[in-house]
């Protein structure tokens, strides 16, 4: 029926498929969340480091 070869590919391929679907999960609910916040809170400081540079040549 099936040979141990064809048991150990299924194997291989059942691993890859569990780390790649483990390694998504922890993407999307980890990596991709802090880089879009930590660089929009960056942002936000920039700008407003520039409003208050702005003011400060204003006066």
């Amino acid at each position: 029926m099936f040979e141990f070869d064809q048991y150990l590919g299924f194997l291989a391929f059942l691993t890859i498929l569990t780390i790649g679907f483990w390694l998504m999960i922890f993407l999307l609910t980890f990596v991709i969340p802090y880089w879009v916040f930590g660089s929009a809170i960056e942002r936000f400081k920039e700008i407003k480091e520039e409003r208050k540079a702005k003011r400060k040549t204003s006066k």
